[in-house]
């Protein structure tokens, strides 16, 4: 064994998750040394080559607002942007971009390799140092070692990884990517608590063999949303996708084959995602469907390949081959890849604290798919929250947090380490419930600020969100300055509600019928205000009569999560609990009555025994 060099902080895996947590703790001052099985994988897509969508799109512009890399990347690589959900209000739009795989790829090595304070070193990690209770660094297979302050641990679906196709099964982290035993065991053996998950691929298709003629094909937006604050355009030619569908001699074929099925046949053990079913579930559980929609996705500008989203499966090669050209438009299609499951090991995220750091071990975080979650925006906003607080650990600083009021990324945190999992966790909108609010078109509003105040937004973003809070901050106050009464209104065409109250320009923004040409028109000034900066401000004064309600309920939130919970908390002490919730919250060990409210099983009685035994505690102790 030999010493290599120290580092504030490595980290472990080049995925989504890796690269942003590299990327942040280096942002944050922090010496950071990137530790990749392969440099020339670091940023790959290893599954669908899309980011966003509902709910996930949200995080990316959240990762974005904190100078993060994955919405930069995904606006340079993009080659169709859809603003999803367009039919509803923008609480609920979630931006979404298919991507080139290559032009993705190359922008996130790109990036990694430009920021200072950051290196990357080629090889495999198959061991923690550690000292005294404490992580010290890592150890190589081939006997280096690095020593850290902190290591972020970001290993996806390559801890004891296994590919099943039919009845075939192989070790790997992904197709052609060899699994890390070696660290899995490890890992075993320092009492986290382990499970089994899985998730899959479908086939990858020949686009030089689709008859694109007989098929749908959908384009993307005429005015593009891009994912970052800093861009407005997109950097590469556009693409149109196509759209197929399978029908019922597809369903007879793999009804006729669902022994073959390695989830089917017995070959799996871990769950897969419920809200992201392969074509076997579909067929089962759907039985009465005639059909399910498939998108035939280009990976990218000069790649034939094409991504058949909504097919994927662990049915045998020949099966796959028979039930795939069963669909129309791929009747003579040619498959480069098979589609397969992977099943793969899990760390229980109720044994993190909400910095993502093990209660375990002192200086080891986690996250992506490590922590039980599924997609790439996922993985990217953990691994985002990780490399802030492990800077912040090796300065000796106390560690940050985001919370469901402020956040996405803390909705998602918060579940994770409170609720644990039971399937691979996706986010959706649906799971926050301040999303009135959390919108995808405010992140920047709501975190550049505390972005700049940590110290992990470079110099670039500070200029261009002052820029616009200003903009917005100035067309806000023309807004008000305009105030009209219902007869004055009336003379312009604006038809209100004859109650005698004026009424402010902003404040007419948020009624359905009344547009900004239509405050133009009766304060001319009002044009001077830029196109980008109008669709913000129609945005904030749609919600704004919403906001100020769960402002105050956010409120109410946060004056619980004020009530913290000691570590060394005595549950058993508490006369009243149930044997089940005292496992339970010893187990998760909550830092706040906020957090041990969403404890499933937690009722408003054990929340009284609670917040009475902590204030007989505060009391015993201002008593002296």
């Amino acid at each position: 064994m030999f010493h290599v060099k120290q580092h504030d902080v490595v980290v472990v895996g080049g995925g989504h998750a890796g690269t942003e947590a590299a990327h942040a703790a280096a942002r944050m001052g922090a010496s950071t040394c990137l530790v990749t099985m392969a440099r020339a994988a670091i940023g790959v897509m290893s599954c669908n080559p899309a980011i966003g969508g509902l709910g996930k799109g949200h995080l990316v512009r959240e990762i974005d607002a904190l100078d993060g890399i994955m919405g930069r990347a995904a606006d340079m690589a993009g080659i169709q942007f859809r603003l999803l959900n367009r039919r509803k209000g923008p609480a609920v739009q979630g931006p979404r971009a298919q991507a080139d795989r290559k032009l993705y790829r190359q922008a996130v090595q790109s990036m990694v390799a430009a920021q200072p304070r950051l290196s990357v070193v080629e090889g495999e990690v198959v061991d923690l140092i550690l000292r005294d209770g404490e992580v010290a660094g890592v150890e190589l297979a081939g006997g280096e070692t690095i020593a850290a302050r902190a290591v972020i641990l970001t290993a996806g679906t390559f801890l004891r990884g296994v590919i099943h196709i039919g009845d075939s099964r192989r070790e790997g982290g992904r197709m052609g990517d060899r699994p890390s035993v070696r660290l899995a065991d490890r890992v075993a053996d320092l009492g986290l608590a382990l499970g089994r998950l899985k998730t899959g691929t479908p086939p990858r298709l020949d686009g030089d063999t689709i008859d694109w003629e007989s098929l749908e094909m959908q384009a993307g937006d005429d005015v593009p949303t891009l994912f970052s604050y800093l861009h407005n355009a997109p950097f590469v030619r556009q693409l149109s996708c196509g759209i197929t569908r399978t029908n019922e001699e597809t369903h007879a074929i793999i009804r006729e084959n669902l022994h073959r099925s390695a989830m089917y046949g017995g070959h799996i053990e871990g769950t897969g995602p419920r809200y992201c079913p392969s074509i076997e579930d579909k067929v089962v559980r759907f039985a009465d469907k005639p059909e399910h929609q498939v998108f035939l996705e280009p990976e990218g500008l000069d790649d034939r390949t094409v991504y058949p989203n909504g097919i994927s499966t662990s049915l045998p090669a020949d099966v796959q081959e028979r039930y795939v050209r069963s669909i129309r438009g791929l009747e003579r299609v040619e498959i480069l890849q098979p589609g397969y499951a992977i099943e793969y090991s899990y760390i229980d995220p109720r044994g993190l604290r909400h910095s993502l750091e093990t209660r375990a071990i002192g200086g080891l975080y986690l996250a992506g798919q490590i922590n039980g979650t599924t997609g790439y925006e996922e993985a990217g906003a953990q691994g985002l929250l990780a490399g802030l607080n492990a800077a912040r650990r090796a300065r000796g600083e106390e560690p940050v947090h985001l919370s469901r009021a402020d956040s996405y990324i803390g909705v998602m945190i918060d579940d994770l380490v409170t609720r644990g999992v039971t399937e691979p966790y996706r986010m959706f909108t649906s799971r926050a419930e301040f999303r009135l609010t959390l919108r995808a078109d405010n992140a920047d509003q709501r975190l550049t600020g505390f972005g700049l105040a940590i110290g992990c937004v470079g110099e670039a973003r500070k200029a261009a969100f002052l820029r616009r809070m200003e903009a917005l901050e100035a067309g806000r106050a023309m807004l008000e300055s305009v105030v009209l009464s219902p007869t004055e209104a009336a003379r312009h065409g604006l038809h209100l509600r004859q109650d005698g109250q004026r009424r402010s320009a902003y404040t007419l923004l948020s009624y359905p019928d009344v547009t900004f040409d239509d405050l133009c028109g009766i304060a001319p000034d009002l044009a001077a205000i830029a196109p980008e900066i109008r669709e913000q401000l129609c945005r904030d004064a749609l919600y704004a009569q919403y906001a100020d309600r769960q402002r105050q309920d956010a409120e109410a939130w946060k004056r619980d999560e004020s009530v913290r919970l000691p570590e060394d908390f005595d549950y058993d002490s508490v006369s009243g609990l149930s044997n089940e919730l005292k496992d339970k919250l010893k187990r998760t060990r909550p830092a706040s009555l906020s957090q041990a409210a969403r404890i499933e099983g937690m009722t408003p009685a054990a929340m009284t025994l609670l917040l009475a035994r902590i204030r007989r505690q505060e009391r015993q102790r201002a008593a002296g």
